[in-house]
């Protein structure tokens, strides 16, 4: 398929695919005209590899943004193809309809710049558009810098080698040797990756938090509820009776026996495991009051 000069033949290609073929050509005589010449635009059946073909036909003779936008939906299913298999190497934060907009972008270029002399097959020529378009907007948003990237390529690379060879995991010390950088500097490229890398913050359960957590230091959601169940243990317990806090005093503070907290309060053992049971169960239902709010 050529493009057609107004006043002169066009010769057609019998191949939906654009292929250059050999063989005898069709040549279809056009009367030239001073009026503009306005192309019928057929409807694309993707079933009818013929409709698709007069469509190339009417667009590489007068390309206008209808035909256009018809060889668009009708490449849509390929632009969805490339953009799938993109995503499969890509971390499952990326959207699949976010590259399938941007491969549309490299479609609607792969339609306007097509030249079937050059490249008789445009599934093979929109493909390399289209995933390029993809990888350019990928690049774009990437806040990594390229240079990091490409060191981090490298650790991977001298890691998968090393450990081909060793049969194990690789040492710091033997990574080092093999990339031909200080031990100092491996270490500060590998911390480096970890707090910058999209890819380490999305394998991560917990987000960035998790990357500088102290595992000795407390859980600060604990602490701030234990303060807040000793405050309303403590006022629960001022609004016992003198006796049952004397109880609460002696038993949890002082660590004394119930024999010994009977021979103080001058009763026996018995009453006072009924004493500390009774105000136990106060205290339970007051926290469970203050609980519900």
């Amino acid at each position: 398929m050529s493009r057609r000069t107004r006043g002169r033949d066009v010769v057609l290609v019998e191949s939906v695919q654009l292929r250059a073929m050999t063989g005898p050509v069709v040549t279809v005589p056009v009367a030239p005209s001073a009026d503009p010449v306005v192309p019928v635009v057929p409807v694309v059946d993707t079933a009818d590899p013929d409709a698709v073909y007069e469509v190339w036909t009417a667009y590489l003779d007068q390309p206008t943004r209808q035909l256009r936008d018809r060889l668009v939906l009708h490449y849509t299913p390929l632009v969805r193809s490339v953009a799938h298999r993109v995503a499969a190497g890509l971390p499952s934060y990326v959207e699949r309809a976010d590259l399938v907009q941007c491969g549309i972008f490299g479609l609607i270029d792969a339609i306007e710049r097509f030249d079937p002399q050059r490249c008789p097959r445009f599934e093979s020529y929109a493909g390399q558009r289209i995933r390029g378009a993809i990888f350019d907007e990928l690049r774009a948003q990437d806040w990594v810098p390229r240079s990091v990237r490409g060191r981090v390529r490298d650790l991977e690379r001298a890691q998968e080698r090393l450990e081909s060879r060793l049969l194990r995991t690789a040492t710091d010390r033997e990574l080092a040797q093999e990339l031909g950088v200080p031990v100092h500097e491996l270490r500060m490229l590998t911390r480096q990756v970890q707090l910058i890398s999209v890819e380490a913050l999305e394998e991560s359960s917990g987000g960035v938090s998790e990357l500088f957590a102290d595992d000795a230091a407390p859980d600060p959601m604990v602490v701030v509820q234990s303060h807040e169940t000793l405050r309303q243990l403590s006022v629960a317990v001022e609004q016992l009776g003198e006796r049952d806090r004397t109880v609460v005093r002696l038993y949890y503070l002082e660590n004394r026996t119930l024999a010994e907290i009977g021979s103080l309060l001058g009763v026996t053992e018995s009453r006072v495991c009924q004493l500390h049971s009774r105000l136990v169960g106060r205290l339970r239902g007051r926290l469970e009051e203050l609980a519900a709010g």
